[in-house]
């Protein structure tokens, strides 16, 4: 039996602040910052009891900043070129160490956070951090890369626009303008690309002004100055694709990338998630991870991308392990939640991802995502229970869980950079509900009301439930063959000989149903159940038990349903 993964993300600098103030653009003397300090051996534990496997420490990486670290050797950075108070964890400014901001000792910020891994490490968790491979901030300037690494854009020829061994795109003899509304200095000649793929050297305020393009050897023109991978290499294995690129000239981007790569490797760090992936080449990919699989063969690696159609060529060709699973499942649940859509839809979606269904990671939040119990979402935690149960529960599939969501979060400061509902990525900020599970960094949830409480033991019931098996969906079937069965309620089935299950999900918010669900033959068959009756008790809140009758080879078991309630029966 596979252990599921549970990925728990942090956004590392708010994680142990227990500053309360929340001033709009407050520094970090005055609305506190975390460090890597605060997570303590009990905070690690509690993470781990919740039922987490991996931490994704969100803005580990040294990136632009506000704050005058010159006393270290930092230059500093300009403000009209940094998001808000704490600036965008997205914008990189040194790969080869991390940010100062989250260290007791700034001049030792790489040893704690090396510490931190060993911690996370004793306390049976696994270590993940973010690579950026589409972008960097404006000024990249890396003060700590090892002896002979030449630093991005360090050897670029600034008289073309293009060069394939180029870091950067440039507008030769034109120098970079901030864009509209946003006043400051700040001086680059020539100008860059901005990190969208922005060609203007005075970009729009919309865009990722604060960061620069990468060149993975693709002219303006779209061609491409590398290898294509050969026909048919989506079925080899990494170490295929390993082998294949070391015969292979590949741009001094792609260099530089696996070289940070295998330097965090070598300091523990157990995996990563990629920004943006599809903004760069698969057959980068393909170059990366492949050379991470040949390193550490257990590597976790983990790729935003949004695009459908891109799926498959990102985890075949790209060797990537998971992809976000979020235009299809994610926004399908949070519709269902908010605007009370069919649950009609969830079945489509697991049929179209049948082949890669098990590597598609799930999560209700993120730090790009409004929280759940933001207005702009649901309106409070409670709502999504149902959807968190069918997130965590259809498959395989990893799922993600973001600090704060486990006890109902609202993100209703407004931090300054950007709008309430979401957790600043940018500010420093309190989170409030987080806040009160900390308790002054005891890690107790000493301060939590009894409905936070209630949904942090929900959210620890359910991750650390072992549900193995296929995905079996019923909803259709129940939807054409069973009496006061409706589109408000969602059932599916995981199982095999040794164990199954039947899960049945309330998304009402107000009405309870009652019916008898139909379980069809196909399925007992493939379970190699017999006629007769079966006790079902759901594993949950071990509040309510029914019983499986089968005649003639179909079944059906009596359910009754709350509003907002799921049941999770293992059949015994």
């Amino acid at each position: 039996m596979n252990e599921k993964i549970v990925v728990y993300q942090v956004l590392t600098r708010l994680f142990g602040n227990i500053n309360t103030t929340n001033k709009a653009w407050g520094t970090k003397e005055e609305n506190g910052v975390g460090k890597f300090s605060d997570f303590t051996e009990k905070a690690l534990l509690e993470i781990k009891k919740l039922g987490a496997t991996h931490i994704w420490f969100t803005g580990v990486l040294h990136h632009a900043l506000t704050t005058d670290y010159t006393a270290y050797g930092i230059s500093n950075d300009f403000p009209a070129v940094v998001k808000g108070r704490a600036g965008s964890p997205y914008a990189i400014k040194d790969y080869y160490t991390v940010n100062p901001d989250l260290a007791d000792n700034p001049a030792q910020r790489l040893e704690e956070w090396e510490a931190l891994i060993a911690r996370t490490h004793q306390c049976g968790l696994k270590v993940i951090m973010d690579i950026v491979p589409n972008h960097v901030a404006r000024r990249y300037e890396s003060i700590a890369k090892p002896e002979g690494v030449r630093s991005f854009g360090e050897d670029d020829d600034i008289s073309v626009i293009y060069a394939v061994n180029n870091n950067f795109y440039y507008n030769p003899n034109e120098a970079f303008q901030l864009p509209e509304g946003i006043y400051g200095e700040y001086h680059e000649f020539p100008a860059k690309w901005t990190g969208n793929g922005a060609r203007a050297s005075q970009p729009n305020r919309n865009d990722w002004y604060e960061t620069v393009k990468l060149n993975y050897g693709v002219r303006p023109d779209g061609i491409k100055d590398f290898p294509e991978l050969p026909i048919g290499f989506e079925s080899e294995d990494t170490e295929v694709h390993y082998h294949f690129w070391q015969d292979k000239t590949v741009p001094n981007t792609w260099q530089k990338f696996k070289d940070i790569a295998l330097y965090w490797l070598e300091k523990g760090v157990d995996g990563f998630r990629y920004d943006m992936a599809e903004m760069v080449p698969v057959e980068f990919w393909s170059y990366l991870n492949s050379a991470i699989k040949h390193h550490n063969p257990e590597a976790f690696l983990l790729a935003e991308v949004y695009n459908p159609n891109e799926y498959r060529p990102y985890l075949h060709l790209g060797k990537m392990d998971y992809l976000y699973d979020k235009v299809q499942l994610y926004d399908t649940l949070r519709n269902i939640v908010a605007h009370e859509h069919s649950t009609d839809a969830i079945a489509p979606i697991q049929n179209n991802l049948s082949d890669i269904s098990d590597r598609m990671l799930h999560f209700l939040e993120n730090h790009d995502e409004q929280r759940i119990a933001s207005p702009e979402f649901a309106g409070y935690a409670e709502k999504a229970k149902p959807a968190m149960v069918v997130s965590t529960l259809i498959s395989e599939s990893p799922v993600m869980v973001y600090f704060g969501q486990e006890v109902g979060e609202r993100a209703a400061e407004w931090a300054g950079f950007g709008s309430p509902s979401r957790t600043s990525i940018f500010d420093y900020i309190g989170v409030p509900a987080h806040q009160r599970w900390v308790n002054n960094k005891q890690y107790d949830g000493g301060q939590l009301s009894n409905s936070e409480r209630a949904l942090r033991d929900f959210y620890q019931r359910l991750l650390n439930l072992k549900v193995n098996g296929a995905y079996i969906d019923l909803h259709q079937y129940n939807r054409e063959h069973t009496v006061y069965y409706n589109d408000k309620v969602y059932s599916f089935a995981r199982g095999n000989e040794e164990e199954q299950w039947v899960m049945v999900c309330n998304f009402s918010e107000h009405e309870s149903y009652g019916f008898d669900l139909q379980l069809p033959a196909y399925l007992l068959g493939s379970w190699f159940l017999n006629d007769g009756t079966y006790t079902l008790s759901d594993v949950l809140y071990h509040e309510k038990q029914t019983t499986l009758y089968i005649e003639n080879g179909k079944g059906r078991l009596r359910v009754d349903i709350a509003p907002l309630e799921s049941l999770v029966f293992r059949i015994s």
